[in-house]
């Protein structure tokens, strides 16, 4: 692929592709719904309980990698589907590993959300 350069205008139309991309993860994905409604709860609570600046930070940062994450492994899914429309072992592994990551990922950001919340939570009751 041949790169002709730098243009305002290419830049702009990648801005509009990835955000394509935004919206078919969230109008499209059944596992990014799950992480969607995960993180506005989280962000509700958060709220409610008075985050500090560092653990909205983290807090946001677990968001968009769980989410990043989704996408990513949508994106392979989606590809190896076209790819090997039949099963193929290496096929199954592949979505399996990329399943997997996310699966680590979320496990991460919900221990990351229990060591932030529990404390403050106890402290209400």
């Amino acid at each position: 692929m041949k790169n002709s350069g730098f243009t305002l205008r290419k830049r702009a139309l990648s801005f509009k592709y990835a955000f394509h991309g935004i919206f078919l993860l969230i109008s499209r994905e059944h596992n990014a719904w799950i992480h969607c409604f995960a993180a506005v709860c989280v962000i509700t609570t958060g709220i409610f309980v008075g985050l500090s600046s560092m653990e909205w930070i983290v807090i946001c940062l677990c968001i968009g990698l769980v989410l990043s994450a989704e996408a990513v492994n949508s994106a392979i899914e989606a590809l190896a589907d076209r790819v090997s429309p039949a099963y193929d072992e290496a096929i199954k592994r592949t979505k399996d590993l990329a399943a997997g990551a996310v699966l680590l990922l979320a496990i991460a950001s919900a221990v990351v959300g229990l060591i932030i919340f529990l404390p403050k939570l106890t402290l209400l009751s």
